[in-house]
């Protein structure tokens, strides 16, 4: 792989609760000179990092019931509608594993399909399983709605839950919604080498906040 092609793999994130408006100029500052898929905020900056991204080819990602997902449905569209009006051009969702947990299905493939309806077309979904909170039955299921659902890219965890992306997990993801769909790693994603393996298993997003630090590593590679 060359720089070119990792890159735009990243969503060059930062979500942290305490992150100020200067340290979201920065993240778009750094998306820009390395060329990051996108850079991923909180809904508060959303129309800040629009403002500082125009004119780039970064988008801007931001969130929806993040980090529990255990929102009402209804909040978490207007969440991601007002995301999308504010400047994002792709949103990552949180489902509610406890209705994955307990088999509500239909809950959780109804919720995708109103946040999907609530972003319009044109817009990126992707949704968080939080892999570690569940089984291996639970995450092909909860894998396969998401791809019947209409989303983009199943998507591994928060990195506010018990663990983060596994190789193991994204090979499990991508043999489940096959070659063609969207599988994004993300948690606990902190150096070059594991990004590699993530990426020879199948995922075809990358969600880090040491994006700076893999970039680094991977050129000296």
């Amino acid at each position: 792989m060359t720089r070119i092609n990792l890159a735009p793999l990243i969503d060059h994130t930062n979500l942290k609760p305490e992150a100020t408006p200067a340290d979201i100029k920065r993240l778009c500052q750094e998306g820009i000179k390395y060329g990051f898929c996108t850079v991923c905020v909180n809904p508060c900056y959303v129309k800040l990092a629009a403002q500082e991204l125009k004119g780039s080819k970064v988008k801007v990602c931001s969130v929806s019931g993040f980090p529990l997902g255990a929102n009402r449905s209804d909040l978490k569209a207007k969440e991601a509608k007002l995301g999308c009006k504010d400047g994002a051009a792709e949103i990552d969702m949180v489902i509610n594993v406890g209705a994955l947990r307990s088999g509500d299905y239909r809950s959780i493939e109804e919720e995708v399909k109103l946040i999907l309806k609530a972003i319009g077309k044109g817009q990126i979904l992707k949704v968080i399983l939080e892999t570690a909170l569940l089984t291996q039955e639970e995450k092909i299921k909860g894998a396969k709605i998401v791809k019947e659902s209409g989303a983009h890219f199943v998507k591994t965890s928060t990195g506010w839950g018990p663990g983060g992306a596994t190789v193991e997990d994204v090979a499990l993801l991508r043999k489940t919604v096959g070659k063609d769909f969207g599988v994004k790693a993300s948690g606990l994603i902190r150096d070059y080498q594991k990004t590699l393996q993530l990426i020879r298993a199948g995922a075809n997003r990358i969600g880090t906040s040491a994006s700076l630090k893999i970039m680094e590593e991977y050129l000296r590679a």
